[in-house]
Parts: structure tokens; sequence; C-alpha cells
């Protein structure tokens, strides 16, 4: 559906009905949902009786207020800049519910205490992914870091066969001088002293050597999986956190970021869908 939805946008005109297709799909399965709501309602119990997760809810609530409180993006990309903040935003939204589902439930309303639970349980969500995303990415960069002496081992190993047997000329000659001047730029950025994003650094050598890698270098598959990763993750973070005002193009993007095997290519997708969402972000406001 992402690949057909693409295409379509590209202007390849026998698209049309597939998309076509694929939005009725769509209209049917958002149906089949909306007639399911009643029995999920149902099974979870809320409009009957709340208690239970309710109590899921608060414990869940303690949990993430306490890790808001230990989370700090100093040092960190600014991907999740303004992450703890928002957190804490959510984490006053689901006081202000939580406290209006014991009011309703006290007083007999349990409709309404389960309306209230719900928006409740998704602020408590939305805080746990925006905390969970600055932890993730203080993890990835401390991996990064690691990773980075090896893998420009791993790419020198991958480069030299090419420095004596490629011919002065070509796209082969351009993407080893281009390589060599990022893998340079990389010692130089890395020995400076100076503070460097480790993230952006690894990413650097994965896509500089990523048109001429053969796989003799084990590390440089671990260091694009990471660069891809953390980019799919922080995406997604962000198209969940601000779902109501994200449209389409993001999610399409995202969804082949998802589905490809080719790790640069995932990461490039995954920092353009992030990038678009951000401009939905900026247009239609934050959502929720």
């Amino acid at each position: 559906a992402c690949a057909i939805r693409r295409r379509y946008e590209e202007g390849v005109p026998e698209e049309a009905a597939a998309l076509a297709g694929v939005v009725g799909r769509c209209e049917e399965a958002e149906r089949r949902l909306t007639s399911a709501a009643e029995s999920l309602r149902a099974l979870r119990g809320l409009d009957r009786d709340p208690a239970a997760a309710l109590a899921s809810a608060e414990t869940r609530f303690r949990e993430l207020t306490a890790r808001t409180a230990e989370s700090d993006t100093a040092l960190l990309a600014d991907s999740v800049t303004g992450y703890v903040e928002l957190a804490k935003d959510s984490l006053v939204t689901a006081t202000v519910h939580l406290n209006q589902t014991h009011q309703a439930t006290a007083s007999g309303r349990p409709e309404e205490a389960a309306g209230h639970l719900r928006a409740a349980e998704t602020a408590i969500a939305r805080a746990d992914v925006l905390v969970t995303a600055v932890a993730r990415l203080r993890a990835t960069l401390t991996e990064a870091a690691r990773l980075i002496p090896p893998s420009l081992t791993g790419a020198e190993a991958e480069l030299a066969p090419l420095r004596d047997g490629t011919a002065y000329e070509g796209e082969t000659y351009a993407q080893l001088l281009h390589a060599d001047a990022v893998l340079s730029a990389v010692r130089r950025a890395t020995t400076s002293g100076q503070p460097y994003d480790p993230l952006g650094v690894l990413r650097r050598i994965v896509h500089a050597t990523a048109p001429l890698a053969t796989g003799r270098s084990g590390v440089l598959p671990v260091a694009a999986l990471l660069v891809a990763r953390e980019s799919v993750a922080a995406a997604d973070d962000y198209v969940t956190v601000h779902r109501e005002a994200v449209g389409a193009a993001p999610r399409v993007l995202l969804a082949e970021a998802r589905l490809t095997d080719d790790l640069p290519r995932a990461d490039d997708l995954a920092r353009e869908a992030r990038d678009l969402a951000e401009r939905d972000v900026r247009l239609r406001g934050h959502g929720s």
C-alpha cells in the first residue's frame, strides 16, 4: 500500500485504480473498528467498573513521574529537545483526568469516568513515549561512540582494495574520494577535543562507505543497523506524539523505512519522514 501511494504521488498514472482500492480497504478497516468499538469497551470493562483499569493507570502514572524526574536531555541531540517538558505536560493532563475519573466514579457516573480514564491513559502513554525516547537516545549515543573507532577501521578495510585497483575516473573513483574525505573529516572531529554527535559521526561513516562496501568489515552493518534503528524509532516517536497533526506523507515514508532491508535508505527515509512530520506540526499545531 505504501509503495502504491508513493508511485501514485510520483505521477505513475496506472496506480490510480490501485490507490482507490487501498483507500477502500482502509475505509472498510475503519468501519470494522467502529462497529467493534462497543465490544472493545465491554471487553475492557471501563463503562461498567473502571476500578482495575484506574489502579493500573495510576501505577503507570507514578512510575512515569519518577522516570520523568530523572530524565535529562542535556548533551543530547535536537531530536529530543523539549521531550521532558512535553512529558511533564502530559502527566499534568493525566493528573487532571485521573482526578476526574475518581470524582465521576464516586458520583456513580461510569461512562463519564471511562471517558476521563481513557484520556488519562492517552496522556500517560504519550509521556511514556517521550521519556523512553530520551533514555533510548542516550543509550544509542553511548553505543555509537563505542562503534566509531572499529567502524573507522572497518571502513579502511573496505576501501583499501579499491585504492589499489580503481582507475582514476568514473563513479567508483568519485565515491572513493568522497569516502576518504568523510573519513578524514570524522577523524579530525573525533580527535579535536571538541564535542561532537557520535550518532551523526557514525551516520557519516555508514553512508560514505555504503556504496563501496563488500562485506569485509563486520562492524559496518552493525553501525548501519544502529543508525537506521534510531532514525526509525525517533520518527515513529514523533509521529505517535503528534499523531493528530501529522499527515499521510510522513507515515508512508516511515512505513517504507520499516520495510526496506537497505539500512542507509531506511535511515534516509525515516529522517525525511521526521522532517515532513515536523513540517506538518508547524503548519497544523502539535496535536496530542
